[in-house]
């Protein structure tokens, strides 16, 4: 249920789940009952964030990307090959830069706010990110790209939502959040 809180899910959504419910039983009774808004929610933030972050970068590879969406996707993708701090330091520095005002800011921002701190580098004191915020960006991210195409947006939505369901149910991704909902 920590989950469905730190995401805000609506109260209709919440009264389809259960304590007991694996992650993707949990999301699938949200989308077998047209809540998509909070299926993708709950989604994201189930996922393990390289996973999140992954799946992101897989749904951008199909879409016609402007130069500024390319780049975010590109220090995204970086993150997600190799997770050093480097590379999330970068992705999160390329997301603030440009104001959270475009896909690729939001595409950076998932992989820029999965760890370390979003204090200044020069900071001493660190200042680490929400556990459920890379899955704020994912959300941002999903729409947005589900809007490139503004009439299929629903669809556009649910497809990159498929893409990622199977995830909630292999390997890391099952072991590290189940009953988490």
């Amino acid at each position: 249920m920590q989950a469905s809180m730190q995401m805000g899910l609506s109260p209709e959504a919440m009264v389809h789940l259960r304590p007991e419910m694996t992650p993707q039983a949990a999301v699938q009774s949200l989308l077998d009952v047209g809540a998509m808004p909070d299926a993708l929610k709950l989604l994201a933030r189930l996922l393990p964030k390289r996973y999140a972050v992954a799946w992101l970068c897989q749904c951008a590879r199909d879409q016609p990307l402007e130069l500024e969406d390319k780049a975010g996707a590109s220090l995204a993708e970086k993150w997600v090959r190799e997770p050093t701090e480097s590379n999330r330091r970068a992705a999160f520095e390329f997301a603030n830069s440009g104001g959270y005002k475009s896909l690729g800011a939001w595409l950076a921002a998932a992989a820029g706010w999965s760890g370390g701190s979003l204090a200044p580098a020069a900071q001493e004191t660190p200042v680490p990110p929400p556990e459920h915020i890379t899955a704020c960006a994912t959300v941002a991210a999903i729409n947005l790209m589900a809007a490139l195409v503004a009439e299929h947006f629903a669809a556009r939505r649910t497809e990159f939502i498929a893409r990622a369901l199977g995830l909630l149910g292999t390997g890391e991704a099952a072991g590290a959040n189940t009953k988490g909902a």
